[in-house]
């Protein structure tokens, strides 16, 4: 996809900084991610991408640097009041209702969405209009088939989509997704892509991921995580093409054969 210069980034992350003790986990980090795009984030393992995420999500306070999301300042608000906002995440582990159906897991997320009816007389199904919502992202994740199966009994591709669903199910403006791919075979991580391209002008996408084959198929822009720092960010070519990158993955040696 292309953006114009000039258009302000949805999210803006400026100059984040974490540290655990002596270990900075991010370094003065500097993204910007655009309307609509889907922007990965890669680096080698420990490189930060998870806490970076965390402190997106709200997850983690910062120790330096700001947050903006649609221009505002969100470094300091909790993490309800960032998806009322519009910001979702799913979870480099599964995060579920393992016990409840896959129509019920979708229905509270719509139901956090819009707040409770208050209605506590009457069975939760009675809310037509919240199911009915529920069952179309059910079907949009591609669960269909699954609507009415406990959720802990799917295999670990369709509980990754379902937790994509409840993601969606929220409305998101961006949608934060850490190792969606995770732990899941070919067919699996091929209906995962599928999904997500499908997500293109429905949400914008924040992608950490280490399957570099769906990265560079699915990203319209790559930001490299090493250290904490971000050192490179561009187009899948511009990154495919970086000695700087190659290097933090390879190794100088193998950076230069790579490139030889």
């Amino acid at each position: 996809m292309s953006t114009r210069a000039d258009t302000p980034p949805l999210l803006h992350i400026d100059g984040l900084v974490k540290r655990f003790g002596g270990l900075v986990a991010t370094d003065h980090a500097q993204i910007a991610v655009q309307p609509g795009e889907i922007h990965a984030l890669i680096g080698p393992n420990g490189a930060g991408k998870t806490t970076l995420i965390h402190q997106i999500s709200g997850t983690l306070a910062p120790d330096a640097g700001r947050i903006l999301f649609r221009g505002e300042d969100i470094t300091r608000l909790p993490m309800p009041q960032r998806v009322l906002r519009g910001l979702a995440r799913s979870y480099q582990i599964t995060s579920i209702f393992r016990r409840l159906s896959v129509l019920d897991n979708v229905a509270l997320a719509v139901q956090a969405r819009e707040g409770s009816s208050m209605r506590f007389w009457q069975a939760a199904r009675s809310e037509r209009a919240r199911y009915a919502q529920a069952a179309a992202v059910v079907e949009r994740v591609g669960l269909a088939a699954q609507m009415h199966a406990v959720a802990g009994a799917l295999a670990h591709g369709e509980q990754r989509q379902l937790e994509v669903g409840l993601a969606l199910a929220t409305a998101p403006q961006l949608l934060l997704l850490d190792e969606p791919m995770a732990g899941m075979g070919p067919d699996e991580s091929e209906r995962m892509v599928a999904l997500l391209q499908s997500l293109r002008g429905e949400a914008t996408v924040l992608l950490v991921e280490h399957d570099m084959d769906a990265v560079f198929r699915l990203a319209d822009r790559i930001s490299v995580l090493v250290f904490g720092r971000v050192i490179a960010c561009g187009t899948p070519d511009d990154i495919r093409g970086n000695a700087e990158v190659r290097r933090a993955y390879l190794g100088d040696e193998a950076a230069e054969e790579a490139a030889a």
